[in-house]
């Protein structure tokens, strides 16, 4: 189990303070029903001995809610929990807006939908598809474009280039134009681990 930092330690005491206190207050009210008092006090010590342990299990319990959420594990690791689909997702902030990528070490390039290269501010009127990519579903007209900024966990990169896809996509692509930033591209079980 981690340490404990500052403001967990503080919400540790506010959390004692509060049962001390509800307990203490059941107990003083309630004299003549010392019975009833005393249940009301095992069942709010079962309440708060739940809420720390699901505290302590918080990242686990987000890892598996939110499989695309990067998890930081050391200065130059992040990890993802492999979805319910067989694949492994990224939610990556692209010129400030979160966008969530399949990851696709088959892709060669990042690939941006139409909605998610709207969404980070691309103007799609202003496009040139002077490119095809090859495709599971044929090939399909693709247009180059620059990315102010991507952010996956804690690794910012800039400049990045980038292509739309031109033609049905669902969820763009984290490709390996991105992917080989990283020295280490490892899955092991139902995880993937980058490493710069």
């Amino acid at each position: 189990m981690r340490e404990l930092s500052g403001d967990d330690q503080a919400a540790l005491v506010y959390l004692v303070l509060l049962l001390v206190v509800v307990g203490g207050s059941m107990l003083i009210g309630t004299r003549k029903q010392l019975n009833t008092s005393l249940q009301q006090l095992v069942i709010w010590g079962l309440i708060f001995i739940g809420a720390i342990g699901a505290y302590s299990i918080r990242d686990q319990i987000t890892a598996q809610l939110y499989p695309s959420h990067p998890r930081l594990m050391d200065q130059g690791t992040v990890a993802f929990n492999r979805a319910r689909d067989g694949h492994f997702y990224a939610d990556v902030e692209v010129n400030g807006k979160r966008i969530t990528f399949v990851v696709d070490t088959g892709a060669s390039d990042i690939v941006l939908n139409y909605a998610d290269a709207q969404k980070v501010g691309i103007d799609l009127d202003r496009l040139v598809y002077t490119d095809q990519a090859n495709t599971a579903n044929g090939l399909v007209p693709i247009a180059h474009t620059q990315l102010d900024s991507v952010v996956l966990g804690r690794f910012i990169d800039r400049n990045i280039l980038a292509t739309v896809n031109g033609g049905e996509l669902d969820t763009s692509l984290l490709g390996m134009r991105y992917l080989r930033r990283f020295r280490s591209i490892e899955i092991t079980g139902g995880r993937m681990i980058l490493t710069r």
